[in-house]
């Protein structure tokens, strides 16, 4: 067999596929310099004309500026629509502020012309951006604002399931928010009890020391009375028979001296435990209030002033009530109570308050 021939013949076949090689991506060029021409450049140039590029064209974020929403967004034809949504983009409003953020210029748009497939590409585009902003706004607790664009993202894909776990977020953390502010009253709650058995607890040992008090200084004043009596019968024995007007004038002397009994200042039979106001405890506020009040001689407080504060006016009205709630056991003179007047600081704490 001659090889020289076949060899000739394979070289003259690998001539012949080359030129078709060539024709073929001459072609495949062709049409796509024809579909840049006929197909892409026009959707973006009426891109470009009717809303000012796609949404998906980088932000510039030296022109992330305050602007101000519409005045009549119904009133304003497709193109403003879209000119306004593509101004929002540019500034990151993809669903916020209400009223003014782009996904409800495209909606709007959708609602004026459905078919309107600029607005639909741009807001499936979005979706998964506004999407991330909803979860950041879950995530500040900004409760009312998530479910408001919830809402805005189930106009556009009421199905996707990206929804469902939005939602399901939000609800958690609902649930969260609930359960800190219950466990912030329940221990709230519970200093308060605390608090209040502990003046109990006080009120209850500071009378059993008065009463203790009381008793000790009654038996003492018994004894020296008993023991005045026995000294005036012993002197009246021994002067019976010298004078009569002088052992008279001693009995009497001896009956105004067993006339005497209990003197002492008024003494507070319960705390006297000011509730915080609740401005002063948010703002971390902490005082002190000089009053002047009578006790009166059923142990109720009244004639309550303030004498100095520090802050002014902040502590006042607290300290007051405090005072008008107190009970305390009147002064007596000569064993009878009488009415009495007393000055006291009331100081307000916030270790003390939690």
């Amino acid at each position: 067999m001659d090889t020289r021939n076949s060899r000739h013949a394979r070289s003259l076949a690998r001539g012949a596929i080359k030129p078709v090689i060539i024709a073929i991506l001459a072609v495949v060029a062709g049409l796509a310099v024809v579909s840049w021409f006929l197909i892409i450049k026009p959707h973006e140039d009426l891109l470009t004309a009717d809303s000012g590029g796609h949404p998906s064209t980088p932000v510039n974020l030296g022109q992330q500026q305050a602007a101000a929403p519409p005045v009549n967004v119904d009133a304003l034809s497709i193109n403003d629509l879209l000119s306004e949504a593509r101004k929002a983009m540019n500034q990151q409003r993809v669903i916020a502020p209400a009223g003014n953020n782009a996904f409800e210029f495209y909606l709007k748009v959708l609602q004026k012309q459905p078919g309107n497939q600029v607005a639909a590409d741009a807001l499936r585009e979005t979706f998964p951006f506004a999407a991330s902003n909803v979860e950041q706004v879950i995530n500040q607790r900004e409760f009312d604002e998530a479910e408001r664009e919830i809402n805005l993202l189930a106009k556009v894909d009421p199905t996707n399931y990206t929804l469902t776990i939005l939602r399901s977020k939000l609800d958690a953390q609902r649930k969260t928010l609930d359960q800190e502010q219950q466990k912030q009253l329940d221990q709230q709650h519970q200093a308060e009890l605390a608090a209040q058995k502990a003046a109990v607890d006080k009120a209850t040992a500071d009378k059993a020391l008065a009463d203790k008090a009381a008793a000790d200084k009654a038996a003492q004043q018994q004894a020296a009375l008993a023991a005045q009596q026995q000294k005036v019968k012993q002197e009246q024995a021994t002067q019976t028979q010298t004078s009569a007007a002088t052992p008279n004038s001693q009995v009497a002397s001896a009956n105004a001296s067993a006339g005497g009994g209990e003197t002492r200042d008024a003494i507070p039979i319960s705390s006297i435990r000011p509730r915080y106001p609740a401005t002063a405890l948010r703002n971390n506020q902490e005082g002190w209030v000089d009053v002047q009040y009578t006790v009166n001689t059923d142990g109720s407080v009244s004639n309550i002033t303030v004498v100095s504060a520090e802050p002014r006016h902040v502590f006042d009205n607290a300290a007051i009530d405090a005072l008008r709630r107190a009970k305390f056991s009147p002064a007596m003179r000569d064993g009878a109570a009488i009415a009495s007047q007393q000055q006291k600081r009331i100081e307000f704490k916030l270790s003390a308050s939690q």
